[in-house]
């Protein structure tokens, strides 16, 4: 018998939670080492991240938002309604790595909370179809429609107001941060410390208000989740592309390894997944927009390391030219 009604799919070998909770423990504990050797902001920014990533996720699944989570070693809550410690983890790191990377591009504020947010996206496009047929997370189709749609509603089985959230609980967070350093008191150490915290709050609130009375009020008009989602893709996309282009000097040439292993991991973890389980079989068009991400996320990978590198290739090419 299947795990749930409508998934073809059983459970995962036995080894593929440990192995995935084990590694984001690592990647998580690599950041942790990071961000102790850089100072208070940026082990904050870092446990914050952790702490909006769990509360969030308490919140959602409290609230009966439509899915539940598989069994890891690590749970918060009571069964059925409990969250891993590895999922917060996961928010950590991702949103943890995407700023090292807009930090050292030196990038508007608003710009570099949109790039934020299209990396974190580009990472959960390429897992979260993959993770929920591995049974991580169950998307309920049949409470929340009335039919099946497991493998075939909206994307591929995931809801757009998934992808929807997570646009917007990066960017909120992100630029509210931002925002919150470089009020008057930002040189604090106090203030450094406690402006993730303040950043959650804020985050929480418009959080709330862009899912529930926003979402809500724009439905009455017909505006749907796929639509709203679109529409927050052009605009993160024209923001980072406004903003790559008024960039600042780059403050450096080089990023730490973590900011090139945790979007990596994730990326070929879950690819590795989508092949092995066989779940390429299903659909040709899932297929076809998997490996697509895939190759997105490393032609953006790309694109960052020109541009970071950009300013030590100048010199050289300067010396050539005789100038």
């Amino acid at each position: 018998m299947k795990p749930f009604a409508g998934m073809p799919y059983g459970y995962p070998p036995f080894f593929c939670y440990p192995l995935t909770e084990l590694c984001m423990y690592i990647l998580f504990m690599l950041c942790i080492y990071h961000a102790w050797k850089k100072g208070p902001g940026h082990m904050a920014y870092l446990l914050g991240g952790l702490g909006f990533g769990l509360l969030l996720e308490y919140v959602n699944v409290r609230a009966s938002a439509g899915y539940v989570y598989g069994k890891f070693w690590v749970m918060f809550g009571n069964d059925p309604k409990d969250i891993p410690l590895c999922i917060g983890m996961g928010w950590a790191v991702i949103m943890y790595t995407a700023r090292l990377v807009t930090d050292a591009l030196n990038m508007p504020i608003w710009a570099a909370a949109a790039v934020d947010t299209l990396l974190a996206i580009n990472i959960d496009l390429s897992m979260d179809v993959v993770a929920y047929r591995l049974h991580m997370w169950h998307w309920d189709w049949e409470n929340r429609t009335g039919v099946q749609f497991s493998l075939t509603g909206q994307w591929f089985g995931i809801p757009y107001g998934n992808f929807y959230g997570w646009l917007l609980v990066v960017f909120y967070y992100s630029v509210f941060a931002r925002l919150l350093e470089k009020v008057k008191w930002a040189g604090r150490k106090a203030w450094r410390i406690a402006t993730p915290l303040l950043s959650i709050l804020i985050s929480q609130v418009a959080l709330y208000i862009s899912l529930f009375p926003l979402s809500d009020w724009l439905r009455t008009l017909g505006i749907t989740s796929a639509h709203r989602l679109v529409a927050l893709f052009v605009i993160f996309i024209t923001i980072a592309v406004l903003g790559f282009m008024k960039k600042g000097t780059v403050t450096r040439t080089h990023l730490p390894l973590v900011t090139w292993l945790v979007p990596g991991w994730f990326h070929v973890y879950f690819l590795c997944w989508f092949f092995a389980a066989g779940f390429y079989q299903e659909n040709s068009w899932m297929t076809f927009w998997c490996i697509l991400n895939f190759l997105v996320g490393i032609v953006i990978h790309w694109i960052i390391y020109r541009s970071l590198h950009q300013r030590e290739m100048l010199p050289a090419r300067n010396h050539a030219g005789g100038r």
